[in-house]
């Protein structure tokens, strides 16, 4: 189960991996809404504005959520405390680059619009309840496994999350993540690399990326509960993330700063 945290995260891919404290009695269902910073494209050194929604649940023990731009599902019931496993079907849509609005910068724009990429795929991994502030803490680890379906960049993403967090109290609770992506040839040329006719339409030189780790990321999430407690009732959010782009993907010319940060703040109602 996954923190929702809206369409701030859209660049960051899977990134939290750590779900807020839900009624373990039965369904549940949240909804947010709010707004957030996020870079123009991968690699950009100017963010814009955007809203941010998210939705997260549980029906009949079945758990999905959203983050960013990415639906989860687990179909693992989980436990009261302990361990539990995650496992379930995973879908993603990358917006990188879709948009020469929002990417403005004149050179990248002219390497041309990239479609829409659809990745779909499975999660698998394991959390322990009750681990080091409490018996309601929890500390997971889990790997996300994704392939265009799109035929954008037709290549596999693989995503390693550890993540903790805990509340601390019925009405606040805090968790932090670490997480990295692995891509494949594909999606390094299409994103971060610059062919010969997009280098004479750009100005850019051209560059040709390999497969391999493509970032490394840091966040932080804070949740307070307005009414009611964290299970029940609104609350108020705020989302961090720093992500730094790695090896080739740094060095590309199509990579204006390779230190990316991304935020959100917003409302949840959960009932």
């Amino acid at each position: 189960m996954r923190v929702c945290i809206g369409f701030a995260l859209a660049f960051a891919g899977p990134a939290f991996a750590q779900d807020l404290p839900v009624d373990a009695g039965g369904d549940s269902f949240t909804i947010g809404v709010g707004v957030a910073t996020v870079p123009r494209y991968e690699g950009a050194d100017s963010n814009t504005i955007v809203p941010a929604a998210a939705i997260r649940g549980r029906y009949k023990a079945v758990e999905f959520s959203t983050v960013g731009t990415t639906l989860y599902v687990d179909l693992v019931p989980a436990n009261a405390g302990g361990f539990d496993f995650i496992l379930g079907p995973v879908a993603h849509v990358t917006l990188n680059r879709t948009s020469r609005k929002r990417t403005r910068d004149p050179q990248i724009v002219a390497l041309g619009k990239i479609d829409t990429a659809i990745e779909v795929g499975a999660d698998i991994g394991i959390s322990k309840t009750g681990v080091i502030t409490s018996a309601y803490d929890r500390l997971s680890f889990d790997i996300a496994i994704t392939h265009d379906v799109a035929n954008t960049h037709d290549s596999l993403i693989v995503t390693p999350t550890l993540s903790y967090g805990t509340p601390l109290s019925t009405k606040a609770y805090v968790g932090i993540i670490a997480s990295a992506n692995y891509v494949g040839r594909g999606y390094a040329r299409t994103y971060f690399g610059v062919r010969p006719v997009q280098s004479s339409t750009s100005g850019l030189p051209v560059f040709t990326p390999g497969k391999g780790f493509k970032d490394v990321n840091l966040g932080a999430l804070a949740n307070v509960s307005l009414t009611g407690n964290l299970t029940r009732g609104l609350s108020l959010f705020a989302i961090g993330n720093y992500s730094r782009l790695l090896d080739d993907f740094g060095r590309s010319p199509a990579v204006r700063d390779r230190n990316q940060w991304l935020g959100s703040v917003g409302l949840a109602y959960t009932f």
